[in-house]
């Protein structure tokens, strides 16, 4: 794991894929609003971003990089809650 000027930055690649998920989670529950993270890895991440629907809602941006054919990458961005007295951008203010 890498902390780059946009954020951090985590290469999939040679880890085994029971790390992957636990590892890619924590790292975003430890973002402040507005902090993103760069994941790259030897697939597609859309189950990956079905996750992130089903757990944390209108709670991030999702940016695909690169898709493949060997590397995709994506950066996932954690938005701003209710609850902190900002919209998160994502509900059109609902």
């Amino acid at each position: 794991m890498a902390l780059t000027s946009y954020g951090t930055k985590i290469d999939l690649r040679p880890l085994a894929q029971r790390e992957r998920h636990p590892l890619i989670f924590n790292t975003f529950r430890s973002l402040d609003a507005g902090e993103s993270v760069e994941l790259i890895n030897d697939h597609d991440a859309r189950p990956l971003l079905e996750q992130f629907r089903a757990e944390w809602p209108g709670r991030f941006a999702w940016d695909e990089l690169q898709a493949g054919p060997e590397v995709w990458r994506v950066r996932i961005v954690k938005l701003a809650a209710h609850g902190d007295g900002r919209c998160c951008g994502s509900c059109g203010g609902a």
